[in-house]
């Protein structure tokens, strides 16, 4: 018997891409799909607080009416940023299993999902290697002053002056680089500053150094420590009670006088306005900042107008990579949840 799969995709997680990896993990297991592709990230995501009957979802695309009327008799949803809501799954008698190719499932109500028994797995570690490799990009765009160059060089200012031994940034091989948190993708930026030839200090409470960082040099420290030796602080901790706004008034002024602070991370980890008053005392040299509490940034924040930080609009995980990673994974849990096998990564 031939099990219907939906796939809801878009214009990065394409749906194509979801059908090719579906078709080569369940080879002739019996699997029909049919496809949707929404319109982001041409068109900006919605979030549950904002929409009527979608509390508690975030980071979301698409409208129930359409979602469900595309899942239909679907056993199987494979889908990046389809929302499911408690409503929408009373809907949908026949899902059983809900793929989400991100590495949380913020676009789904996991508890009516369970009360609903709809298994809901993810694909945690997608993005880990792109958004690594753009975390060295950041910090060097801010630490040798290549965004101040180019923004100069666009506005017909050929800036000769950041050749001047006071304007010019060192280089990673003379600079302390803090690491806080410890998971797919701080590792995976660790490995790549060790190339650097950098010192390289880790925060994070949870976890251990792998032997091969500890024996290249890196210390495993606390955040006061991290914090005072580090010339660039780079966050990538999960946003949690815990975490959230833990750059604030406080910690921004335990950070080295002329350091840089660099988020790859998420933006409700930062308290914007601590972190502006850091930048225009001249405490801190520079930030690179990739996401944001609010997407997309307001026109008139204060922030945009700063000529010591670097901003780009959440691109990070933005690679083919990233794509080809989250499809596979997703597609081995559907051939896994056919054949009766244990989920890899039930959420």
């Amino acid at each position: 018997m031939s099990v219907e799969i939906a796939i809801i995709g878009d214009r990065f997680m394409q749906s194509d891409m979801f059908e090719a990896a579906l078709t080569q993990a369940c080879g002739d297991a019996g699997i029909t799909c049919r496809k949707l592709d929404l319109p982001w990230p041409d068109e900006p995501m919605e979030h549950g607080y904002a929409v009527s009957g979608m509390e508690g979802l975030k980071e979301y695309m698409g409208t129930p009416d359409e979602v469900v009327d595309h899942i239909g008799t679907a056993s199987v949803l494979v889908t990046h940023l389809a929302p499911l809501s408690s409503s929408m799954l009373d809907a949908l008698p026949n899902l059983g299993l809900v793929a989400v190719s991100r590495g949380g499932p913020v676009n789904i109500d996991m508890n009516a999902a369970e009360s609903a028994g709809v298994l809901v797995v993810n694909t945690p570690g997608r993005n880990a290697s792109a958004v690594a490799e753009f975390t060295i990009g950041a910090i060097l765009a801010e630490t040798r002053n290549i965004t101040r160059g180019h923004d100069a060089l666009r506005n017909g200012d050929y800036r000769g002056d950041l050749y001047r031994a006071d304007v010019a940034g060192e280089e990673l091989s003379e600079l302390v680089v803090g690491v806080i948190g410890y998971g797919n993708i701080g590792t995976r930026v660790v490995k790549l500053l060790r190339a650097f030839e950098c010192k390289v200090l880790v925060c994070d409470p949870y976890v251990q150094l792998s032997p091969e960082d500890r024996n290249a040099g890196v210390e495993l420290v606390d955040l006061t420590t991290l914090l005072s030796r580090s010339d660039v602080v780079s966050l990538h901790p999960r946003v949690t009670d815990e975490t959230r706004q833990m750059m604030n008034t406080d910690t921004l002024s335990q950070m080295k006088p002329g350091a840089v602070l660099v988020n790859t991370a998420r933006g409700p980890l930062m308290d914007y306005d601590a972190l502006y008053e850091a930048l225009t005392s001249g405490h801190l040299r520079g930030a690179m900042l990739e996401t944001f509490s609010i997407e997309p940034t307001p026109p008139d924040w204060p922030l945009l107008r700063l000529p010591n930080v670097t901003l780009t609009p959440h691109i990070a995980g933005a690679s083919l990579k990233t794509v080809k990673i989250a499809a596979s994974k997703a597609a081995e849990e559907v051939r896994r949840w056919i054949n009766g096998e244990p989920p890899l990564n039930p959420c």
